[in-house]
């Protein structure tokens, strides 16, 4: 057991420090939405980790029948990733601090001088999809699920990857805190700055999985 708790966390710390979309939006969704934003997100990823480590490990010829579909997957993945950067980069504004200031609470929602209520349930949604659609992330499980199951029983399989989630999800509360924390100190001109970087970086990692789905569509 001690084993498995050891290996979970070694596979948590991949997760903790790899450098992708998602860690990105943490941050901004925190920074834009507060604390609330950044959680619906990341319950949002959460979700949708917990439900390819299930197929991963329970269904594994359902995934391999999932993987078949890779393409049209990756492809979808990539048109929401490239679609949230053109968003991000050419379309979001920044509401002035000075505004945010002057919002009321009514019925538990956020509401701005102009009406605009923050949709969490759509935030929850963008984490799920961007965390689902990501080809990364499925063939992460999927691959992390194969090569533990020759080696470990199921029931040390559960507790690698219940450790590994664990770890993973703590982090991600440690980001929106401490994103939430930075967001206080910055400006309005340094948050917009973040929201297009954000952005940029959604068109790159797109564009760069599209271009890798087109060179093996070439290369077949």
């Amino acid at each position: 057991m001690i084993a498995a708790i050891i290996k979970g966390l070694a596979i948590s710390l991949l997760l903790v420090f790899s450098v992708g979309p998602v860690i990105f939006t943490i941050i901004k969704q925190s920074i834009n939405h507060g604390r609330r934003g950044g959680f619906s997100f990341v319950a949002g990823v959460w979700l949708s980790d917990i439900i390819w480590v299930v197929l991963s490990v329970s269904f594994g010829e359902l995934v391999k029948e999932l993987m078949n579909f890779k393409i049209p997957i990756g492809i979808a993945g990539c048109g929401f990733l490239i679609g949230m950067g053109i968003y991000y980069v050419f379309i979001k504004k920044v509401v002035p601090r000075r505004v945010q200031e002057q919002q009321v609470q009514i019925a538990g929602d956020e509401i701005t001088p102009s009406g605009k209520k923050t949709n969490y349930f759509a935030i929850f949604s963008s984490g799920f999809i961007l965390n689902t659609l990501n080809p990364a992330v499925i063939s992460f499980w999927m691959l992390m699920a194969a090569s533990l199951a020759t080696v470990y029983s199921f029931s040390h399989q559960i507790i690698i990857f219940a450790t590994c989630l664990a770890v993973n999800m703590l982090a991600d509360v440690g980001k929106v805190l401490g994103a939430g924390f930075i967001g206080k100190k910055l400006s309005d001109k340094n948050i917009l700055l973040i929201n297009r970087i954000s952005g940029l970086l959604y068109l790159i990692f797109g564009l760069v999985i599209l271009g890798g789905i087109v060179y093996t569509l070439i290369k077949d």
